[in-house]
């Protein structure tokens, strides 16, 4: 999907036991897209130390993220991109670098789950919940 960034919680459906919501990222994934090393970096983190993944396993993951996605580097521009939007728009930090790095990729759209669905940043990147049509279980 052109212009489309992912954030880590929606990344991370991939690995789980939610069979809708694995298959509806694979399906935004099909079209390609944007993550940050930070979603990298936060994947390799949940992996081990909530799901206790083995590290050849989290290495696996994140090889076949970085071929099969764009990835922005994480940048002092970016940073403080980020930390101009945590102020302006109330994202927690974190968040906020990840809304910079979209914006910097040209993304459309950031798919996330954690944050405002429906928010327009910048008048550039729409913030949606991919999972707002799945019914829950």
């Amino acid at each position: 999907m052109p212009g489309s960034f992912f954030d880590s919680n929606v990344i991370l459906y991939l690995v789980s036991s939610d069979d809708a919501k694995a298959s509806r990222v694979e399906a935004l994934l099909s079209a390609r897209g944007s993550i940050s090393v930070q979603v990298l970096n936060e994947s390799a983190n949940v992996l081990r130390r909530n799901r206790e993944m083995p590290w050849p396993n989290i290495r696996a993951f994140l090889l076949e993220l970085r071929e099969g996605l764009d990835v922005v580097p994480v940048t002092v521009d970016i940073h403080e991109a980020g930390l101009r939007l945590a102020e302006r728009y109330g994202f927690s930090t974190y968040d906020s670098f990840l809304v910079a790095a979209a914006l910097a990729a040209d993304c459309e759209t950031l798919w996330s789950e954690d944050m405002q669905d429906g928010l327009l940043v910048e008048k550039r990147v729409r913030i949606v919940n991919p999972f707002g049509s799945i019914p829950p279980p």
